[in-house]
């Protein structure tokens, strides 16, 4: 019988349950407020795409697959609309020319989701996402990318928009939630049924040389399958019901957070995804690095009470949990790093 880890409450503070913001605080700007998923805002209208029809998944090709490119591997952490940011930060890391075209030949890149919300342009990094896609495959190489929370909140948010769904809070809506967690209007209105498509495509996990690719630290992926191939079934079937409480769940169980961050239960917590999916150490988004090491105080934020330090600093992934988990949220959104990191890591 497999373990189940319990990643903590619903009860704020209790470190590894979903964060819950619940207005302003000291020290901490509204934008870079943990995300959210009992929203009390009020319902406003938003420009809303159609819902797509039902896609096909197209799984990614099997390790070792000639199509998977023979290449170094690099990840790319949280990008969260801010699209200069993720310009640079590709060009740098020799990925990219200076015309954002793909420069990198055989080169296997993997974006581990959060692509839009709170920065100013998200449709536009999905374009360029999409389009980088397009360019590593016929050079030889690829770039992929993994489903985050923050797809699924804009998902939701532009096929159910106002709808209610129970929450621990009480009753709330996707468009709420869009909104409260840095939902940029100007975004809505650019998204077409092609990007909706093309996030709901998306896989899940991932492994590669190794590497357990994720967005969220936690180990709710454990309910949705033993294996790599099923979790991403399993999801993308879910969102193929399009209905608005099996994709609210979805969002709740992958906006939590801090599963691998105690000492003692974050490396068991660890080694049961490894166990089940493979690989050797998890390689996740999501959870800023400033949060994870304490340098904002994310545990008072997290409990309602004063934050840290706005602008952390960060230098590159953080290694942790026995050194079987590397974060890679630099924390853009809070004038951290969009960071961008070559496995294995150096050292």
């Amino acid at each position: 019988m497999r373990r189940v880890v319990v990643e903590g409450s619903m009860a704020q503070g209790a470190g590894q349950g979903p964060d819950v913001w619940h207005g302003a605080q000291p020290g901490v700007p509204a934008p870079h407020a943990p995300d959210v998923y009992s929203p009390t805002l009020p319902d406003l209208p938003i420009p809303v795409p159609a819902a797509p029809p039902a896609p096909d998944r197209v799984p990614a090709p099997a390790a070792g697959d000639a199509l998977d490119g023979t290449g170094p591997l690099y990840v790319v952490g949280d990008v969260h609309g801010y699209l200069d940011e993720l310009r640079a930060a590709l060009r740098a890391a020799g990925l990219t020319d200076e015309n954002d075209g793909w420069a990198a030949g055989t080169a296997r890149l993997w974006f581990l989701g959060d692509f839009t919300d709170r920065g100013p342009d998200g449709v536009g990094v999905i374009d360029l996402v999409m389009r980088l896609s397009a360019e590593a495959a016929a050079a030889g190489g690829y770039c992929k990318a993994l489903l985050g929370n923050h797809e699924l909140l804009l998902i939701g948010a532009s096929r159910f928009t106002d709808a209610p769904v129970e929450s621990a809070a009480g009753t709330a809506s996707f468009q709420a939630a869009w909104l409260l967690n840095g939902g940029q209007r100007s975004d809505m209105e650019r998204l077409q049924d092609h990007h909706i498509q093309w996030m709901s495509r998306l896989d899940s996990m991932a492994l590669a040389d190794g590497h357990l690719l994720l967005h969220s630290d936690t180990t709710a992926y454990l309910d949705y399958g033993s294996t790599i191939d099923d979790v991403n079934d399993s999801i993308w079937q879910a969102l193929q019901r399009n209905d608005v409480e099996v994709t609210w769940d979805l969002f709740r169980k992958f906006t939590k957070r801090f599963a691998f961050r105690d000492e003692e239960s974050g490396p068991r917590a660890v080694r049961e995804l490894l166990d089940t999916y493979g690989g050797e150490r998890v390689v996740h988004g999501h959870s800023p690095i400033p949060y994870l090491t304490g340098e904002t105080g994310a545990d008072a934020d997290a409990a309602g009470g004063p934050g840290g330090d706005a602008t952390p600093r960060v230098d590159g992934p953080h290694v942790y949990a026995d050194s079987l988990a590397i974060a890679m949220d630099g924390g853009v959104t809070m004038a951290g790093k969009l960071l961008v990191a070559r496995l294995p890591l150096a050292g």
